[in-house]
């Protein structure tokens, strides 16, 4: 064997394991999970199912929502009296339902079927929903479904 042809195969030797440590560490690094917070004996969030509906209500503590940054603003009545909110309070069920959270009190959330008229930029027409007034969640909706849901295990 020529001396090329042995440092070609040293070479190649070398890439192979070198790139199996690499692929090694790389899966080790993706089975690993961020720490679980302390257990405090607290739930983030409690559901409690609303009877006759297919919606549950939703309380968080105080550090859940804030962790989550949720915020919410009024739902708006237009200039021609059609209910509209922003586009980022708008979701979707699986079967292409469209919903808003609504806050009736503090840390306290209920999904609320929408009916979209049509979408401008950032704002949703609304058909109907919930009158205007009524506090939408506006940043973290995908969240609470998510918690409505149980989609989180």
């Amino acid at each position: 064997m020529t001396n090329a042809n042995v440092q070609w195969k040293r070479r190649l030797v070398g890439a192979f394991v070198f790139g199996g440590l690499i692929l090694g560490s790389l899966v080790a690094c993706a089975g690993e999970r961020a720490p679980a917070p302390a257990a405090t004996g607290v739930e983030a969030a409690t559901l409690e199912k609303i009877e006759g509906q297919e919606v549950s209500k939703i309380t968080l503590t105080e550090s859940a929502s804030n962790r989550l940054g949720l915020t919410t603003e009024p739902v708006q009545a237009g200039a021609d009296g059609k209910l509209q909110v922003p586009y980022s309070a708008l979701i979707y069920d699986a079967s292409g339902g469209t919903w808003v959270y609504t806050s009736p009190e503090p840390l306290v959330f209920v999904r609320a079927p929408v009916a979209v008229e049509r979408i401008e930029a950032s704002t949703v027409r609304l058909a109907s929903g919930p009158e205007p007034g009524t506090e939408i969640v506006t940043v973290g909706a995908a969240e609470l479904l998510g918690a409505e849901l149980d989609t989180a295990h």
